[in-house]
C-alpha cells in the first residue's frame, strides 16, 4: 500500500460520472460504496486498479468505479483477469461477479483461478438468484425455490460458495454483508493484502426478485443471534452481550451452539478463530440459518509461499537464460526453422 496517497485518496476518487443504474434499493448501491471505501483506505492509485466483470447485474460494476476496467463474457472474468495480471502483474485486479455468473456458466473458470492462486480479488454477489434475466433460480437458490425456470419449487440442493472455495483449494475466503458497511470495506482491505487469490461471498438483497432472502440472518431484530463475527484469535462469540458461543463436541467432532453460564459453559468451552485452520474454515462457512448463526469476516487465510503469476514469470525467465534467447528476432530463429 502507498501510505502518500492512501491518506489523499476518498471514496469519490473512485466514482465515475457514469449514472449507477441498477434497481432502487438494490444491495448493489451498497456494495459499491463498500468497495470505494476500500479502495481509498488501500491507496492503489487509480491508474493501477482494473476491475473485470461477466455478464449480469453486478457485471456493471466496471461503469461505476473510476478505474480501468472490462465488461467481458459471461462465466469468463477469471481468465481475461489472469491474461491482465499475468501482463502486469504490479496491478491490482478485482473479479466482480454473481451467483450465476461465477458458479453456473462459470465455474469452470472460478475454480481453476483459485486453485492457481492467481493474484486476484474474486467478489461474487450472492442474491440466490439470476436478476439480469427477470428471476430464475440460480446454483444458489435454495430448495422450493419457485421462479420462471422452477414454477414448482427447485429440487436442485444448492452450492454454498464459500465451501465451494474452500474445495477447490482458495486460500483465501472471507463472507461480507451489502449493509455491513463498517465490516465490508475492512474484509476487502483483507483481501486485498492477502497475496494471492482472494474469494469474498457478499450477501445481497434482490429487491425486486428476491427481497428479502436474507432476512433471517440480516434483519436487525435477529442479527445478534443470526451473525458471528469472525476474527482471528479470538473466541466465536455472539448473541446479547455475546452471550453465546460455538463449542466443538470432542466426541462427534460437530458444531455446537452453546451459552455461556448455562450447564458450566464457560469462556473456555468456546473455540478460538484459527483462520489458518482449513477444517475450521470448511464447518464456519458450512453453517446456516436456523441452526446456527452464519459466520461473516475471514474464514480462512493461509497465503502460499509463491502466486501463480510469480510462479509464470520465475518459470519463463529460467527458460529464457537456458535457451540464452533474448529478443523476440532470436525466438524466431532459434530451434527448428526451414527457408521456403
Amino acid at each position: 500500500m502507498n501510505e502518500q496517497t492512501a491518506i489523499n485518496f476518498t471514496p469519490k476518487d473512485f466514482a465515475t460520472d457514469q449514472e449507477v443504474r441498477w434497481c432502487p434499493g438494490c444491495g448493489d448501491y451498497a456494495i459499491l460504496k463498500g468497495v470505494q471505501k476500500a479502495l481509498a483506505d488501500i491507496g492503489t492509485p487509480p491508474e493501477n486498479v482494473v476491475f473485470v466483470s461477466g455478464i449480469g447485474c453486478a457485471a456493471r460494476f466496471p461503469y461505476y468505479v473510476e478505474t480501468f476496467g472490462f465488461h467481458t463474457i459471461h462465466g469468463r472474468a477469471p481468465a481475461f483477469a489472469t491474461g491482465i495480471k499475468l501482463a502486469n502483474p504490479e496491478l491490482d485486479v478485482w473479479i466482480v461477479s454473481g451467483d450465476g455468473d461465477s458458479l453456473s456458466i462459470g465455474g469452470n473458470h472460478l475454480m481453476h483461478v483459485l486453485r492457481r492462486d492467481v493474484d486476484v480479488n474474486y467478489l461474487l454477489f450472492n442474491n440466490e438468484i439470476y436478476g439480469l434475466t427477470k428471476g430464475q433460480a440460480s446454483p444458489t437458490s435454495r430448495m422450493g425455490t419457485r421462479s420462471p425456470s422452477t414454477p414448482a419449487g427447485s429440487v436442485d440442493h444448492p452450492l454454498s460458495p464459500c465451501v465451494t472455495a474452500l474445495g477447490v483449494g482458495a486460500r483465501f475466503v472471507a463472507r461480507g454483508i451489502d449493509r455491513g458497511q463498517k465490516e465490508l470495506p475492512g474484509i476487502l482491505q483483507r483481501a486485498h493484502d492477502h497475496k494471492g487469490a482472494s474469494f469474498v461471498e457478499i450477501l445481497q438483497n434482490c429487491i425486486v426478485y428476491n427481497d428479502g432472502i436474507f432476512d433471517s440472518v440480516t434483519d436487525k431484530s435477529v442479527s445478534d443471534f443470526a451473525q458471528v463475527h469472525v476474527q482471528h484469535g479470538e473466541p466465536l462469540l455472539f448473541g446479547p452481550e455475546n452471550k453465546m458461543g460455538l463449542h466443538l463436541n470432542p466426541k462427534t467432532l460437530r458444531l455446537e451452539v452453546v451459552e455461556l453460564g448455562e450447564n458450566g459453559v464457560s469462556l473456555d468451552d468456546v473455540i478460538v478463530h484459527d483462520e489458518t485452520n482449513r477444517m475450521l474454515a470448511q464447518m464456519l462457512a458450512g453453517m446456516e440459518r436456523p441452526d446456527f448463526p452464519v459466520a461473516v469476516g475471514v474464514l480462512y487465510n493461509n497465503p502460499a509461499d509463491v502466486t501463480y503469476e510469480a510462479a509464470v514469470a520465475r518459470q519463463n525467465e529460467t527458460m529464457a537464460h537456458q535457451a540464452r534467447i533474448k529478443t523476440v528476432s532470436e525466438l524466431l530463429h532459434s530451434g527448428s526453422t526451414w527457408t521456403v
